[in-house]
Parts: C-alpha cells; sequence; structure tokens
C-alpha cells in the first residue's frame, strides 16, 4: 500500500503535468528590452488564430506577410503541437501580425530598422509588430523559440500539456533590434560537397539564429562548384578531383575520385537563392581568385603562368599556381564568371575572395612582368589591385559591391571595395581608417573549421586549432583604437567554416552548433547585455529544439 506522502506527491506530479505550458521570453538572441508582468496571463490555444491585421498595399508585401503566417503556423504546430488557422483582418484572432505605418513605426536605435520588431502580450492576445514583413519574421523566429519546452520536458508530454490548457504567455512588451545590419556565417561547398536540400536546411538554421548573410564558396583549388553556361566544361570537368589527401596532408591518398557530377547548377542555385530571400537571407557567392584556382586551370590550363598541365588539387593548403594577370584571356574568363553569377545572385555583394595567392609565378611570368610595366606598377601586389579594380567596374556597372579577405590590403585597395578581416583584427582596422566597410572574421573567434572543446580525442577530425564556444561569445567586432565614425565602418561579424575536414552534413551541423548560437548573440546584442552564463543556460532550452530539429551539435561546451 502506497504512503500517503508518496501519494500526495505523485497527484501533485500528475497535476504539475496538467498545467500549461509557459512560454520563456529568454531566447537566444536575447531580446533587447523585455518588460513582462508575470501577475498576468494570456493563455494561446487551439480555437485560436493568427490574423494579418490589414491587407498590404503591394503584392509582395502582401505575400511576404502570407509567408510569416504561414511560417508561425508551421512553428505553432511543431513547437507546440498547436494547429491555429490563418484569417485576415480578425480583430479577436488570439495572434496579430501588423506592419506599423507613419508614427507608430519603431524608431530603434540599429543600423537594420527593417529587422526591428515589438512582441505585445495583454488581455486581447499576442501582437508581433514591425515596420517591415522582414521585422514580423524576427518577431516569429523569436515565438518560435519561446514555446520550446523547459530542459526536462520531453515533447510528447509538452504537447499533451499544450493540448489540455494551452501556452501561457506572460503579459509583456518586448522590444528587440540587431547591433549589426550584417549578421553572416559561411560554408564551404568547394572541398566538399553539399546537396541542395542540405543547404536549405542550413539556411533555415541560420534563419533560426537571426543570421541575414549566408556567404557561399563555390570554388577552390579541389573543386568548382558553379555552372558556367558559356563554359560548360569548366563545373563538368573541375568539380572532379582523382583523389583525396588522407588526413592532415600526410602524403598517403584514398585513391577514390571525389565530386564527379558535384556542382549547383544556375536553376538549382536560382531556387536557393529562392528559398533563403524568403527567410530573409541574403546569399553572397565567392568565387576565388586569382589564386585557388587550380581547378579551374585544369579545365584551361593557357589561363595559367606556365600552362600546365594542371590537375584538380588532391591535398589541402595553398598552391602556388595561380592565374596568369599578364595574359588578356584571364579578364575575359573571369568576366563570363562573374556576369553569369551576378544573372543568378542577386546579392548586392560578390564575394572575389584574393587570399593566399603566391606571387611566385608572376615574378617569372614574362606575360604578367609585361603588364606590370605596361602598368608602371613596381610590385607584384599590385597586379591583384589591378585585377580587383577590373571587376570592381565591371560589378559596379551591375550594380554590386566586392568583397575580399585582407589580402586585398597589400597591393592597396580598389575604391569601394569591402575588407573581411581574417587575419586578426589588423586589416579591418586598417581598411576601417581608410574608409572601407568591414566584416570582422578573424580567426580567433570566428573560425568554427577549428576543434571546440580541448580533447580531440572526442571530436570529429577539424583542421586543428581551439576554439570553444566561450572564446566565440566573447568577440567585440568594433576593435579598439578607431574612432567613432571609423566604426561605422565596421558592418558586423560572421563565422567561418572550411570544410577540408569535414565531409557530411552531419559534421558541418556539429561544427556549426552551438557556436552559432554564441556568435549570433555576438551579432545581435549590445556589448553589455552579453553575460556568457546566462547565455548557457537560455542555450541549454534552445538545444531542445536542435534535438527535436535532428540537427546535430556539440553537446558540451568550454
Amino acid at each position: 500500500m502506497m504512503k500517503k506522502s508518496s501519494l500526495i506527491l505523485s497527484l501533485l506530479l500528475c497535476a504539475a503535468s496538467l498545467f500549461a505550458q509557459k512560454a520563456d521570453y529568454n531566447i537566444v538572441p536575447l531580446p533587447r528590452s523585455i518588460e513582462a508582468d508575470t501577475t498576468k496571463t494570456f493563455t494561446l490555444t487551439a480555437d485560436d488564430a493568427i490574423s494579418i491585421a490589414a491587407t498590404a498595399a503591394d503584392t509582395e508585401t502582401a505575400q511576404a506577410m502570407e509567408r510569416n503566417a504561414a511560417f508561425l503556423h508551421e512553428y505553432l504546430l511543431e513547437e507546440a503541437g498547436l494547429d491555429i488557422s490563418i484569417r485576415h483582418a480578425d480583430k479577436k484572432a488570439g495572434i496579430q501580425l501588423r506592419l506599423l505605418k507613419g508614427k507608430e513605426q519603431i524608431k530603434a536605435d540599429t543600423p537594420s530598422p527593417q529587422d526591428a520588431y515589438r512582441i505585445t502580450v495583454n488581455k486581447r492576445g499576442i501582437e508581433l509588430a514591425a515596420n517591415t514583413p522582414e521585422g514580423i519574421f524576427r518577431a516569429v523566429q523569436s515565438v518560435r523559440k519561446m514555446l520550446v519546452p523547459a530542459v526536462g520536458t520531453s515533447y510528447n508530454q509538452h504537447f499533451k500539456n499544450i493540448a489540455t490548457n494551452g501556452v501561457k504567455f506572460d503579459y509583456a512588451v518586448i522590444n528587440d533590434a540587431p547591433r549589426f545590419a550584417y549578421r553572416g556565417q559561411h560554408l564551404d561547398c568547394a572541398r566538399h560537397f553539399f546537396s541542395t536540400d542540405f543547404t536549405k536546411r542550413y539556411i533555415d538554421l541560420l534563419a533560426m539564429h537571426g543570421i541575414n548573410q549566408f556567404h557561399w564558396h563555390l570554388t577552390d583549388d579541389q573543386g568548382w562548384r558553379f555552372e558556367v553556361k558559356s563554359m560548360p566544361e569548366l563545373a563538368k570537368k573541375a568539380c572532379r578531383r582523382e583523389q583525396t589527401v588522407i588526413g592532415h596532408n600526410c602524403g598517403i591518398y584514398d585513391a577514390t575520385p571525389y565530386g564527379e557530377g558535384c556542382y549547383y547548377t544556375h536553376e538549382e542555385m536560382r531556387d536557393i537563392v529562392k528559398y533563403a530571400a524568403e527567410r530573409y537571407v541574403n546569399i553572397i557567392p565567392e568565387i576565388d581568385l586569382p589564386g585557388h584556382m587550380v581547378a579551374a586551370l585544369h579545365v584551361y590550363p593557357e589561363l595559367g603562368c606556365t600552362g600546365g598541365p594542371y590537375q584538380v588539387w588532391p591535398i589541402w593548403g595553398v598552391a602556388d599556381d595561380v592565374l596568369c594577370v599578364g595574359n588578356p584571356k584571364t579578364l575575359d574568363f573571369l568576366k563570363k564568371v562573374l556576369s553569369e553569377l551576378c544573372d543568378v545572385f542577386p546579392s548586392p555583394y560578390i564575394h572575389i575572395g584574393g587570399d593566399e595567392s603566391p606571387r611566385v609565378r608572376w615574378k617569372k611570368c614574362p606575360k604578367c612582368q609585361g603588364k606590370m610595366k605596361e602598368l608602371g606598377l613596381k610590385r607584384e601586389a599590385e597586379l591583384q589591385t589591378y585585377v580587383n579594380k577590373e571587376l570592381e567596374n565591371f560589378l559596379a556597372q551591375r550594380g554590386r559591391s566586392i568583397i575580399g579577405w585582407d589580402e586585398t590590403l597589400e597591393g592597396g585597395l580598389s575604391p569601394n571595395a569591402i575588407v573581411m578581416s581574417w587575419r586578426g583584427y589588423e586589416g579591418g582596422i586598417a581598411a576601417a581608417k581608410q574608409k572601407h566597410h568591414v566584416i570582422m572574421t578573424p580567426t580567433s573567434h570566428c573560425y568554427i573549421d577549428y576543434y571546440q572543446l580541448k580533447n580531440t580525442h572526442d571530436q570529429p577530425l577539424a583542421i586543428g586549432g581551439y576554439l570553444p564556444m566561450s572564446k566565440v561569445y566573447s568577440m567585440e567586432p568594433v576593435p579598439s583604437g578607431l574612432t567613432k565614425e571609423e566604426e561605422q565602418y565596421i558592418m558586423g561579424p560572421q563565422c567561418n567554416l572550411w570544410t577540408e575536414y569535414v565531409l557530411s552534413p552531419d559534421h558541418v551541423e556539429y561544427m556549426t552548433l552551438p557556436r552559432l548560437a554564441a556568435m549570433c548573440e555576438v551579432q545581435w546584442l549590445l556589448p553589455e547585455a552579453k553575460d556568457f552564463e546566462q547565455f548557457s543556460k537560455r542555450l541549454d532550452r534552445l538545444q531542445q529544439a536542435y534535438r527535436r530539429l535532428n540537427y546535430k551539435f556539440c553537446r558540451r561546451w568550454e
């Protein structure tokens, strides 16, 4: 016979399991301002509805608001088990999506006002308000994460509790806006190829974390993944390497061809661009030049200084063979590639690489030396600037700006180039002082191809190094030593994931998570709002969503 105290405890536990679940406003990234009244709650149930407050004046905005409502419907079903209908201009609906106009628009202190939003919870229900559909989307993502069950509560129990008693939201006014307009994440698909389906899944992950720029590395020495219709042999032949080195360039090869047919067609890329745009993620494509071009030289050896022959590189590292800048056909080739790139990607930014481009071949190449004499150049580094300027002008005619790695500083920057500072902060500081825009991505805080735990034996293979989540979180993208004016040139930070040693989608996710969550708070929060201990507690709950979505992630952090 059960003891009285045990019976009471069992009854209390049973009763607790039937209580309404409570939304948690302490999400990742943490909203800028939360004013909550915990004595009053609104309960959301399956009988409620999502209402788009008013029909937008233009078709594009109306469609965007319909998508936002559909996303919210999807997330409510996934995170709370609530299949809530969507209506139009229904003032009695429990959730209202409303675009603000005129004087009632949010005037947030942010370089990205289109991302600002306000969530209001009161007796009438939940209102998601913003100046733009993009801001509404950010609010929808926040509500989604508020619904994740508490640690220790299974989704099955979570759904049962909600089906019985709904979800309680404390009365609140939540105002939010990101610190930086540029919030990036990079993925290298050249060294190892990832399918269109996985790329979309990765974009979903970025959107969940407030990322709005996906830097997509498409070409390198070890593989070319971008279809160029005017040169059909390029992707078909340059996508495949005959074998791949095992481990860290140990001199032993797997004797297995890799990458046959592994490139993205225009149609596939346009589909991915559309998918990302619907989630307010811009895709920045990268064609790395004039170095990291051995795969292209394999198909067009006449574009190299030696004439080849060249093989798609089976090892990792930096190749001495680069494009011959003295050959007029080289610029013709690059302009054909970039012209088609612009046809596929509407991004205002095109990344032209510029990193790790040795000049040893240029020093001995008669054509390159002749070009230097023709242009009156004194250093080979200036040849790279010559190419950058030519391509910057070419892309400017198409309304695009170029981004280059910080090596592009060495021969002098082209007039409107954006610098991506990866070899520390110094390149970014120098560029900002020259009044060039900068994206901060130093290896010390942003290279998530490094190990995230000290004990490397417990982890998948990585390039080396050690970058724990706490170090990512500690990043300050705006370095000291800049004037207030110069600080305005820091666009924002991003993490980079190079894939020499990352072979599978699961491995990509593991290297990304949870460090992406740390970076998203760096991108979103003001410095004084960051607190790693509190972030770690909020992350525990977010990982419940990772599990449900079957994302692979590092379950420990340092």
